[in-house]
C-alpha cells in the first residue's frame, strides 16, 4: 500500500515485481554513474586550461567513447528483455479469473468454478468503515490463494479500461471484444490495491481494484461459502 510522500515503489508482493524493482535499481545506478562521469568531464573542461594534443586526434579514444556507450546499452537491454519475456510467461496456472471492465465497476468470474462470479463496486466515502481507504475500497474483493499461479483474463464491456495492480507488477489493458491475459503469483498474504489505469469516462477514478491473497485452505473455505451463497 502506498503512503503519503512515498518516493519509491510499493513493496513487491510477487516474483515479477521483485524483478522489476531490481531492474529499476540497476538502471538508476547506471544513470547515476553516467551523470557523475559526464559532470566530472564538464567540470574538468571548464576548470583546466591545459590541453593534450594526444586527445585531439586519437583513434583509441574514439573507440572507447563508441564502445563504452554500446556496452552500457547492452547492460540495460539484456535484463529488460528478460523481464519482458517473464511478463509474457504463463506456466500452468492453477486458477483462472476473468476480469471484465464496465463503466464504472469490475466483474470477476472464477472460470474453474461453476457460478462463482460477482461485481465489484467502489464503496462510497459515506459508507467507509474506520481504517478503510477512500476511493480504493471495493464491496467485493477478488480473493486469490497465496503461492499459486493465477492467470487473469482481462476484457471490457464498453470502453477501454486497464486492470493494474502495482504491488503484484500487473497491468493489462481491457479492450472490448478482445481477451488479454497475464499472470501473477502472490507470495504473501495481504490486501493489495489498484485502480483502472486507462481513462474511461467521467467516473474513471471510481473503479478500484482490490485483491486479497489468503492461504489455500482459507481460499477453499471462501470459495465454498461463495458457491453456497450463490
Amino acid at each position: 500500500m502506498a503512503h503519503p510522500s512515498q518516493l519509491g515503489f510499493q513493496d513487491a508482493a510477487s516474483p515479477l515485481m521483485e524483478e522489476l524493482l531490481h531492474f529499476h535499481d540497476h538502471a538508476v545506478v547506471m544513470l547515476v554513474l553516467i551523470s557523475a562521469f559526464v559532470m566530472y568531464i564538464i567540470c574538468m573542461m571548464l576548470t583546466t586550461k591545459m590541453t593534450d594534443k594526444n586527445t585531439l586526434d586519437s583513434q583509441e579514444l574514439e573507440i572507447v567513447w563508441t564502445v563504452l556507450p554500446a556496452a552500457v546499452l547492452v547492460s540495460l537491454a539484456m535484463p529488460s528483455l528478460r523481464i519482458l519475456y517473464l511478463m509474457d510467461e504463463i506456466n500452468k496456472p492453477a486458477l483462472t479469473i476473468k476480469a471484465v471492465g464496465h463503466q464504472w465497476y469490475w466483474s470477476y468470474e472464477y472460470t474453474d468454478f461453476q457460478e462463482l462470479l460477482f461485481d465489484s463496486y467502489m464503496i462510497p466515502t459515506s459508507d467507509l468503515a474506520p481504517g478503510q481507504f477512500r476511493l480504493l475500497e471495493a464491496d467485493h474483493r477478488m480473493v486469490v490463494p497465496t503461492d499459486t499461479p493465477v492467470r487473469m483474463l482481462v476484457s471490457a464491456d464498453d470502453v477501454l479500461h486497464s486492470w493494474a495492480l502495482p504491488a503484484l507488477g500487473v497491468k493489462m489493458d481491457a479492450v472490448p471484444g478482445r481477451l488479454n491475459q497475464t499472470a501473477f503469483i502472490a507470495t504473501r498474504s495481504g490486501v493489495y490495491y489498484g485502480q483502472c489505469s486507462e481513462i474511461c469516462g467521467a467516473n474513471h477514478s471510481f473503479m478500484p481494484i482490490v485483491v486479497e491473497a489468503i492461504p489455500l485452505q482459507r481460499f477453499e473455505d471462501w470459495s465454498a461459502q461463495m458457491l453456497q451463497d450463490a
